[in-house]
């Protein structure tokens, strides 16, 4: 699938005639990214829009100590940036590249003149909005109510809707994470975290090789995120 594929894949362009599309995309502006460039950070004025078409990217945010918590990891066909347009003002996270990428820019100009003209863009915004928040609530009570390994597991389940691909014995899930990336996804310490996976291991649910996984029993997981 090329690039222009998956990027008329993000809400952006739900709903849209050919040419209307074809017009906003040639306003947008490719951005290649390499392992560990910050396309923003937290705290700057936030003017712009993003869609993924290849690679990965995560949105974090660091606390005043220096910690650093992973909001999400996104995946070609998501959008982020799009809060600008409906609530102006300083990014709310640090968006960096966690694998070779390529984002496509749509500056915040461009993105009110294209909703004023197709008002239906806007319900669509407010649904991936609506959605992200969703995914936010449900792992603000998942820090409350799940223990460590379930929170591992629901990760693990996430990642492989984004990420996953067959294999001959399970789904391989390439997330690229490293070991203290996937801990502050999670929201625990890397050793807690390992010492979930390991568990898993032992227990035949799943396989680690490097910066991917191997789902083996996702019914076994399933019942443990829970």
């Amino acid at each position: 699938m090329d690039d222009t594929t998956v990027v008329l894949s993000a809400p952006l362009f739900a709903d849209m005639e050919d040419e209307e599309t074809r017009a906003l995309l040639d306003s947008m502006v490719p951005v290649e990214l390499s392992r560990g460039d910050v396309l923003f950070r937290e705290g700057e004025p936030g003017d712009r829009l993003y869609v993924i078409a290849q690679g990965k990217i995560k949105l974090g945010r660091r606390s005043s100590d220096g910690r650093e918590n992973l909001l999400s990891i996104l995946g070609p066909g998501e959008m982020f940036g799009e809060l600008s347009l409906f609530d102006p003002g300083p990014r709310t996270a640090t968006a960096s590249s966690v694998s070779d990428s390529v984002v496509y820019e749509l500056r915040h100009q461009a993105l009110v003149a294209w909703v004023n003209a197709h008002p239906k863009v806007a319900t669509h915004l407010l649904g991936a909005l609506a959605r992200r928040l969703r995914r936010t609530n449900e792992t603000l009570a998942d820090l409350v109510f799940s223990d460590v390994p379930g929170r591992v597991a629901k990760a693990l389940l996430d990642l492989s809707t984004r990420f996953g691909e067959p294999s001959d014995d399970g789904v391989r899930v390439a997330h690229d994470l490293t070991q203290e990336e996937l801990a502050q996804l999670v929201g625990a310490s890397r050793e807690t975290v390992n010492k979930a996976l390991a568990d898993f291991a032992s227990r035949g649910w799943v396989r680690r090789e490097g910066r991917a996984v191997v789902l083996l029993d996702m019914d076994r997981l399933e019942r443990r995120a829970r």
